[in-house]
């Protein structure tokens, strides 16, 4: 498997399953409809580990733009960030587009058109932009240093089967801890790739994509992975 391909599938695997569980949670006549905050995080945790799981052995599994440019920060070399990147935005819009297949009918069955939305991508429980954009920061930065700590400055430790456990228990401990205020995004493909695809499917009675937001999604992971990697090289 290429770098390209490991990166496209892991993080389709990744969006297939995490916008997978918020769909059964906030979608109507689901079997998980209603089921909670807790159900999603620890979807999204799963999603996690079964992406990296898939994809560490080609491409190291970034699945993550931020993770990929914080990574050429920290190592200099920034020769397949341009592979990485474009493939983890592929993945994320075809892993959303299968959500979408999967979940038609219970979108159809849907009225409220904000949580149409919130299947595919992010919005704040409280929209503030100086505030958000920080708490995107802040969440990312935490996930960058896990990365580094976890991983033995992304030397992946070997745990055999369970090399991926660390860092799924990492993002379900962020959004348990970071997630309320905005969703913790930490990956600009995770939110755009989907965006995107919110855009251009035909859903039925969906409201517009909040473009105005989608920025910060995008900037503020990149700027809290960064500084995760300048905040390690100097302590």
């Amino acid at each position: 498997m290429t770098p390209f391909t490991s990166e496209f599938l892991g993080t389709a695997l990744l969006i297939l399953l995490g916008n997978g569980v918020v769909a059964n949670v906030l979608l109507n006549k689901t079997k998980g409809q209603n089921s909670g905050w807790i159900v999603i995080t620890f979807g999204w945790a799963i999603a996690v580990f079964v992406g990296v799981y898939a994809s560490a052995a080609a491409s190291g599994a970034h699945l993550n733009p931020a993770v990929t440019i914080a990574d050429a920060v920290n190592t200099g070399n920034w020769s397949k960030v341009g592979t990485y990147i474009s493939a983890q935005f592929l993945g994320a819009m075809v892993g959303s587009l299968l959500v979408w297949v999967a979940y038609k009918q219970h979108f159809d069955e849907t009225t409220d058109a904000d949580l149409k939305l919130a299947v595919f991508c992010n919005a704040p429980a409280i929209r503030n932009t100086a505030h958000n954009f920080i708490t995107e920061i802040i969440a990312t930065f935490a996930f960058m240093m896990g990365i580094l700590t976890l991983t033995n400055n992304g030397e992946a430790v070997n745990l055999g089967a369970l090399n991926a456990l660390p860092l799924a228990l990492l993002v379900f401990g962020i959004g348990l801890s970071l997630g309320g205020p905005t969703g913790y995004a930490i990956n600009p493909a995770r939110d755009l790739g989907p965006r995107i695809m919110h855009f251009i499917l035909p859903i039925k009675n969906k409201r517009n994509s909040d473009w105005g937001y989608s920025w910060i999604p995008v900037l503020a992971p990149i700027i809290g992975a960064v500084l995760a990697v300048l905040v390690k090289k100097i302590f």
